[in-house]
């Protein structure tokens, strides 16, 4: 005889949640204002208005969207400093400018380093290791691409004369510091205040020294410069932002090998030079700028300060076509 099924055969599946589903997104209203100061292996170390420091996570109401030091960022949860707990990053404030770099010319991927940055501070030595016009052209064109200041700090001004190597950027009208240890710091703190910048070098060039002795309480390692290859030795893996004082920032970066510059228009670093702007408007459709009719050949003829501009500026141009 065959069998009858009732309603305790089937099985029924519970649901995944009992939960009602909602389109309304949590609004985070009570939120505590901070600045991203650290990042390392996922962890945030924010600093909030009133002094404290917190540890935080980036939550998942951010996506897939990045968080990097200079970032101004909204957090929930513990806001006390407790080194036990962390808070919640649930909202990143509008950036309104941000230092890329790629891996190199051929990557497309952008690699933002810093956010929010006011003065990029090129640091490169007179000698040990010798200083590498390329990195710091490459440098100035990422500057003038986000719209950040830039000033080239020379350093160990003891080992080697820096003012042939600096003679190159003389018509660019870019702000210089030559240092050597134990040299007056307080021209360089005045155009730090009330600013943020961020320093930027190959390892060994005496970044971290400069930001321990503008900053002693960063504590930054430091290193020298390996004998054999002529280059430094990585002393620091993470970017970190310090305070001077009130309402000024200094973010010491880990020292790179390499500038790619993939995602950047050089019309936007020819528009850089508002002189040099209005003179390529009488250029042929798709003049590279370095080329027989191109408008600029005229224009530099006029006097010498002209010639040497854009000099300089084919020479940043030809700097970003290099692989």
């Amino acid at each position: 005889m065959a069998r009858r099924f009732d309603e305790d055969d089937i099985r029924v599946r519970p649901p995944r949640s009992t939960r009602p589903r909602t389109k309304d997104r949590p609004t985070f209203e009570n939120t505590t204002s901070g600045m991203v100061t650290t990042v390392d292996r996922g962890r945030f170390t924010c600093a909030l208005a009133n002094g404290a420091s917190v540890n935080a996570i980036k939550s998942r109401e951010l996506g897939r969207r990045g968080v990097v030091v200079g970032d101004h960022v909204r957090l929930i949860g513990d806001s006390n400093g407790n080194s036990e707990s962390l808070a919640r990053i649930v909202a990143l404030d509008e950036r309104k400018n941000s230092l890329r770099r790629s891996a190199d010319d051929s990557d497309e991927t952008e690699r933002i380093i810093v956010a929010n940055i006011d003065q990029l501070m090129i640091v490169t030595a007179c000698a040990d290791p010798e200083p590498k016009i390329g990195l710091v052209d490459r440098c100035l064109i990422a500057a003038y691409d986000a719209g950040i200041s830039p000033v080239i700090v020379m350093t160990k001004s003891d080992l080697a004369d820096p003012a042939e190597f600096l003679a190159q950027y003389e018509s660019l009208g870019v702000r210089k510091f030559i240092l050597r240890k134990g040299s007056d710091l307080s021209e360089l703190k005045d155009l730090l205040r009330g600013k943020q910048s961020v320093f930027v070098g190959h390892s060994g060039v005496g970044k971290s020294t400069l930001v321990n002795a503008l900053a002693p309480d960063a504590n930054r390692s430091t290193g020298g410069v390996n004998a054999v290859t002529g280059r430094g030795r990585h002393t620091s893996s993470n970017a970190l932002a310090v305070p001077i004082e009130s309402g000024t920032w200094i973010i010491d970066t880990p020292g790179i090998r390499s500038f790619g510059l993939a995602h950047v228009d050089a019309e936007r670093i020819i528009h850089a030079f508002p002189d040099c702007g209005d003179v390529i408007e009488g250029c042929p459709r798709g003049c590279t700028h370095d080329e027989d009719e191109c408008a600029l050949n005229s224009w530099a003829k006029e006097s010498d300060g002209q010639r040497a501009r854009v000099e300089s500026l084919r020479r940043l141009l030809r700097s970003m076509r290099l692989d």
